[in-house]
């Protein structure tokens, strides 16, 4: 019979409902069990996407003589970690400061006051009922042992994330010593930092172009252009249906992890909508708008929201699901050589040489056996190279691909597909329509761009926002599926948002937008503003099964809410002039002083937040009806100019009133002639307005180089 997980709304939970593990959720029920019966907990944390979860559950959870002993001697508990970060955080800063790495899934034991006293992340079927038997006597015969080390232990984390140096704003030395760590680490042959595995941080790709914008030194902009060309040529792309898996498990981005994150696509097309930007060259927007066109089709939910990923493992096309249930990694996305000669026809010879298919497959390695014949898509030729081989134009090339791809697209969506973690969560939504927003304003034809981060956006306002009557405080929740909306967000719930809010309003000029993300912002600042130090807590502190409230620096696969908080105030500042806002950015980055001139690289945005403080943030003002022709030169010209610190206002008369109720200082700004108007400014102090597009060109190009 299913256990009680079955009555959750988690996937990653319902994975977990027929296991004959008696798994609580977290809560007071299982908390009460274990201290009626005096056992200790074990905790089993994870996500519905992760593969080393879908292993350990195989190997050990579904195994009757595992259920046996942690029945018998343990209270056993799952947590999505995606539903709950806030204790995902508190015992993977235990594992990590216990074992030096971490990682999912996680495994940890605590006592029945929820403290940690044990801990690691997989634990293989070869001895692992041997340690939770020797865990169990430990608890029942060094019981005082086991209580003291826990109890020191949760002491010594709750005094990490204190101010590590002064309460000073950084200099710009900060900024080029992280340049230099990056340089330090940069590979120079295939892209990225460091070795195997290479994993996508955006953000620390966003800091290098902020930074060849700032200084105009070329070197950060090469290290970032390198790793996005690497990546996009490599078998981290999905090269047929779009958007990029989790991670390369080797050096060269031939061999990925397959699963697939909201969250990295969403970073990843803002980095390559920037490249684009500031080098005009299509590649870059050609794999920004796949990744859009994969989420579209694949991850939006038919009101707009976006679902939060899909799995590495799938049941190989060969195999009936109804015959065999075994998933493998990447079934889903490789391909034989005699399928792509069986389905291409005459285009298959020229798809084998672009994406370097061969007869007895590809993989550079293969640790688990499950590529056997098999070919990962990477580029391994240029257009040019194959039209070289075969005698062929490049454009007739270029079509036979183009046709491949579709060709492969159509045979695939046959196969038996990953599992779809459909929830919808805030934060992952944040980043998501912040990538639609900014994607319609630079990519030429964004339109349809900024409809779908505005579908998002109703989305998670109608569903996920428990607005409040005046002059009392809105909730936003975490996470909808299937109707249902629950957990009250965290501080990246509200940040992402408000960024993806702020992309809206200076893609599609509504004031609503604006109007809410302030809300926001109020609502976060009451809930996590540390206002001693600076900076906002993870959480509210309310919950007191969260043993450690936690401010959160480290900027990984996700940014740090602190990090994407202070971007937005730096926006909202300069949109508004608000001089409390001045001092909460002033505040927060004189907290982060001491990680930011320490470790550059482990605060990527939070440097990026710093290049922008440093280099000041332009408003760019343009007056018109947004359909006329006019209008449309002068934001052509913008969209040209990579000026990422730059604010955009659009004012139109129809929503003038509007406007001006949340930002007064655009009220006077008015068209000139009777002919769409751009005006420059700098702190609210503006050029001399202009109507012609040479003359914006000009002001534009003067600020980009100050």
């Amino acid at each position: 019979m299913p256990n009680r997980l079955a009555a959750e709304q988690s996937p990653y939970l319902l994975q977990h409902k027929d296991n004959p593990v008696d798994w609580y959720p977290w809560g007071e029920m299982a908390f009460d069990k274990a201290r009626s019966e005096d056992k200790p907990i074990f905790l089993s944390v994870g996500y519905s996407t992760c593969h080393w979860c879908h292993v350990m559950e195989h190997e050990s959870f579904e195994n009757a003589g595992v259920a046996d002993v942690l029945n018998r001697d343990y209270v056993s508990i799952k947590v999505d970690r995606e539903e709950r970060p806030d204790v995902d955080r508190v015992y993977m800063t235990f594992v990590q400061a216990t074992t030096g790495s971490g990682g999912w899934p996680m495994s940890v034991w605590l006592t029945p006051s929820l403290e940690p006293f044990y801990g690691g992340t997989y634990f293989p079927p070869t001895g692992f009922v041997e340690i939770l038997e020797e865990v169990a006597r430990v608890w029942r015969d060094e019981r005082s042992k086991v209580i003291q080390s826990a109890s020191s232990m949760i002491g010594r984390l709750r005094s990490l994330g204190g101010r590590t140096g002064a309460a000073v704003i950084p200099n710009t030395g900060v900024l080029d010593a992280a340049v230099r760590e990056f340089a330090a680490a940069f590979d120079r042959r295939r892209g990225g930092f460091g070795d195997a595995p290479k994993f996508p941080r955006p953000s620390e790709l966003l800091f290098l172009l902020r930074e060849h914008q700032r200084t105009g030194e070329e070197e950060p902009c090469d290290m970032a252009l390198a790793t996005l060309r690497a990546m996009a040529l490599g078998g981290m792309r999905d090269h047929v249906g779009g958007g990029f898996h989790r991670y390369s498990v080797d050096g060269d981005w031939r061999v990925p992890h397959f699963e697939k994150m909201l969250y990295d696509q969403a970073q990843l097309v803002l980095a390559y909508v920037e490249a684009a930007q500031l080098t005009g060259d299509r590649f870059f927007g050609d794999v920004a708008v796949d990744a859009l066109e994969y989420v579209t089709r694949d991850l939006t939910h038919l009101e707009g929201g976006f679902f939060s990923a899909e799995d590495a493992d799938s049941i190989p096309p060969e195999h009936s699901p109804d015959r065999s249930p075994h998933k493998s990694e990447g079934a889903f996305y490789i391909w034989s050589d005699d399928e792509i000669g069986r389905v291409l026809g005459d285009d298959a010879d020229v798809v084998r040489l672009r994406y370097g298919i061969l007869p007895a497959g590809n993989a550079p390695f293969d640790p688990q056996n499950e590529f056997t014949h098999r070919n990962l898509l990477y580029t391994a030729r240029s257009l040019d190279e194959i039209a070289s081989m075969t005698g062929r134009s490049v454009d007739d090339v270029e079509a036979a691909v183009a046709r491949g791809r579709a060709t492969m697209l159509a045979v695939r969506s046959t196969r038996p597909r990953p599992q779809l973690d459909d929830k919808v969560l805030t934060a992952w939504n944040g980043l998501m329509i912040a990538a639609f927003a900014r994607s319609g304003r630079v990519l030429e034809g964004g339109g349809p761009y900024i409809d779908a981060a505005e579908r998002a956006a109703t989305f998670v306002r109608t569903h996920l926002w428990k607005s409040a009557p005046p002059r009392a405080s809105g909730t936003l929740l975490r996470r909808f599926r299937q109707g249902d909306a629950g957990v009250e967000g965290y501080a990246e719930d509200y940040a992402y948002l408000i960024f993806g809010l702020l992309e809206l309003f200076q893609a599609g000029g509504d004031p609503s937008w604006l109007e809410w993300a302030l809300t926001l912002q109020r609502r976060m600042d009451e809930l996590f503003w540390d206002s001693d130090e600076g900076g906002w807590y993870s959480t509210t502190g309310l919950d007191a099964s969260v043993l450690l409230r936690l401010k959160e620096e480290y900027d990984g696969a996700e940014p740090a809410a602190s990090s994407v908080a202070l971007l937005n105030l730096l926006t909202l500042s300069h949109l508004t002039g608000d001089a409390a806002m001045i001092s909460k950015i002033d505040a927060t980055l004189g907290m982060f002083a001491g990680s930011a001139s320490m470790h550059g690289r482990a605060v990527p945005m939070m440097v990026a937040a710093l290049s922008t403080y440093h280099s000041g943030m332009p408003q760019i003002v343009i007056v018109g009806e947004p359909e006329a022709g006019d209008t449309r030169a002068l934001a052509e010209v913008v969209r040209r100019h990579y000026i990422p610190t730059a604010v955009l206002v659009a004012v139109s008369e129809a929503r003038r009133q509007e406007l001006s109720r949340v930002l007064p200082w655009t009220k006077d700004l008015r068209q000139h002639d009777g002919r769409a108007t751009a005006y420059v400014c700098r702190d609210f102090s503006c050029q001399t307005p202009t109507t012609l597009a040479d003359e914006l060109d000009a002001q534009l190009e003067e600020i980009s180089h100050t």
